[in-house]
């Protein structure tokens, strides 16, 4: 099983793919570019797991944003792991979004979740897993917690499928669907609103190769 791990920069990321990995990681540099790349195996587990760059958007002005819309693509992993930075869960939440078009399944590790609570501010897991219709594990990256039970969920394959929830407008939904028709392939919805956004990168309607 290949898994990929997705979120923005300090986001609690590098933290969360050693505790996952332990000491069995090897890194080196993405394919053509000087980028640090690290795989690991999950501990207890035969997993692969790829620490994405972070980034904030698939729509990419980075050359790390780059390599993650290429790999996501390309590579299609089985899983994706996002984590997401609840002291900053409005911005972290749009590459969510994102991801949701994707043909892949996600789940959520809601990050810092103990930092929000000393505040005195509470996330109500459950009600955002409900809205997202993704499984949400609430973890503290830093003080170690969680992490466990975000384990299980990926043993046991426990989380819920990506069913594409509708997200835009009625009218936005329905152009999508509409172009989605003429999308050969993998990631139609997404590249359906790429075609939308009038990105160049699907002007021909392939998907790039990941070399």
């Amino acid at each position: 099983m290949k898994i990929a791990l997705a979120g923005n920069q300090n986001s609690g990321k590098t933290t969360l793919f050693n505790l996952l990995t332990g000491s069995n990681q090897k890194i080196g540099n993405w394919p053509g570019v000087t980028i640090e790349q690290k795989r690991g195996t999950i501990i207890g587990t035969d997993f692969e797991l790829i620490d994405l760059p972070g980034i904030y958007s698939l729509s990419p002005y980075t050359a790390e944003e780059e390599i993650s819309r290429r790999f996501l693509l390309a590579e299609k992993p089985d899983l994706v792991i996002n984590i997401v930075d609840s002291t900053s869960i409005e911005r972290s939440l749009y590459l969510t979004t994102q991801l949701m078009e994707l043909d892949l399944d996600v789940i959520i590790a809601l990050n810092m979740t103990d930092i929000m609570e000393k505040k005195g501010v509470h996330i109500h897991v459950d009600k955002l897993e409900k809205e997202l219709g993704l499984s949400i594990v609430a973890i503290s990256a830093l003080k170690q917690t969680g992490i466990n039970e975000l384990i299980t969920l990926i043993k046991t394959k426990g989380y819920k499928k990506n069913y594409h929830p509708l997200i835009f407008s009625a009218d936005l939904e329905n152009a999508i669907a509409k172009v989605a028709q003429y999308v050969k392939g993998n990631h139609k919805r997404f590249i359906s609103v790429k075609l939308l956004e009038r990105d160049p990168l699907f002007d021909n309607h392939q998907i790039p190769s990941f070399e």
